[in-house]
């Protein structure tokens, strides 16, 4: 009988290698089953989830309406780009030539950003045109209005408005020069604190979000638990455990934006025509503006944010407290 001679080497257990590239699709696949299992768990619950959803919707939707109410009332007033005018009327009789040549001479300055010169005669047809004293002026033997340089001023701090306006008086064909400063402070001061109370009311609201998700995201903890549980217990480790309810917070926080979205255009639907109406009083080209296509994504953008934030904090303080007994 003859003997089979052992084998020199030992088999043993071998380790499988898995490649980066099939990590990364298995990666993707699990992100890709969970968001869409978060999802149909939502909509299975349909009416609980918009009951959400709107509160999250209202939420979102109340600082974007009081932000769109401050750039209205910015366009209400005048084409009013957030920089103040400063007017220099010119003495009668000033050479057309030497008046746009002090507006150029204006420009060199640095506190000056643009000019813009207005001969006797346009400010005539211009002043016709808007008082209806046509008739009037007509019987009159001369151009009463003098020549206007109109000024845009490269700053927006008053005292530096205060100082520009009496250098300004100082050339020698200016007569005299028109700037309401009282009422640039009032202006100032109303949409300074229009924009606080934006930034403020959309901090506490934002800070409301936060916790409505992340007590949504709690009570859907705590009904898994058990499955928590378990899945700790054969080795899951607290990214597989976490990622469900990110995309959970995920959800709510889209589906809160698009509630949002949806509140905000229907608002400007609604007060349009009438809004529209009182402005034309004062502008005749005034139309009411509304979201825009980066606006809207920026407000998805910030729910979905939200969302995941909301249940990042949830997940990170409550799951430690679940372990396998």
């Amino acid at each position: 009988m003859t003997k089979t001679p052992a084998s020199s080497k030992s088999s043993g257990a071998t380790t499988a290698v898995t490649s980066f590239r099939a990590k990364a699709l298995s990666w993707a696949s699990h992100h890709r089953r969970v968001a869409v299992e978060s999802l149909s768990s939502l909509l299975a619950t349909w009416l609980t989830s918009l009951m959400t959803w709107l509160v999250i919707g209202i939420a979102l939707a109340l600082p974007i309406i009081l932000y769109l109410m401050l750039v209205n009332v910015a366009e209400i007033s005048g084409e009013w780009d957030g920089q103040p005018r400063i007017s220099l009327y010119l003495v009668h009789g000033a050479a057309e030539t030497e008046a746009r040549d002090l507006a150029q001479r204006l420009l060199e300055r640095p506190d000056i950003e643009s000019t813009s010169f207005i001969s006797s005669v346009d400010a005539l047809v211009e002043f016709r045109a808007i008082s209806g004293f046509g008739d009037v002026l007509n019987t009159l033997d001369h151009n009463p209005l003098p020549a206007v340089i109109e000024i845009r001023p490269s700053t927006t701090d008053v005292s530096q408005l205060r100082l520009q306006v009496t250098s300004l008086a100082g050339y020698e064909l200016v007569d005299s020069v028109a700037f309401d400063l009282e009422w640039i402070e009032r202006l100032f001061a109303i949409l300074q604190f229009g924009e606080r109370l934006v930034a403020a009311v959309g901090f506490v609201l934002a800070l409301g979000v936060l916790l409505i998700i992340g007590n949504t995201i709690r009570l859907a903890i705590e009904n898994r638990r058990s499955e928590i549980e378990i899945v700790k217990l054969v080795g899951g480790t607290d990214s597989f455990v976490r990622r469900p309810f990110l995309y959970l917070g995920f959800w709510y926080g889209l589906g809160g934006a698009v509630c949002a979205w949806i509140l905000v255009q229907g608002s400007l639907i609604f007060l349009s025509a009438p809004v529209e109406t009182l402005a034309q009083s004062y502008r005749d080209d005034f139309a009411l503006s509304g979201l825009g296509v980066l606006d809207s994504c920026i407000i998805l953008g910030t729910g979905s944010a939200l969302g995941i934030l909301g249940a990042l904090v949830a997940v990170s303080r409550h799951l430690k407290a679940i372990e396998p007994k």
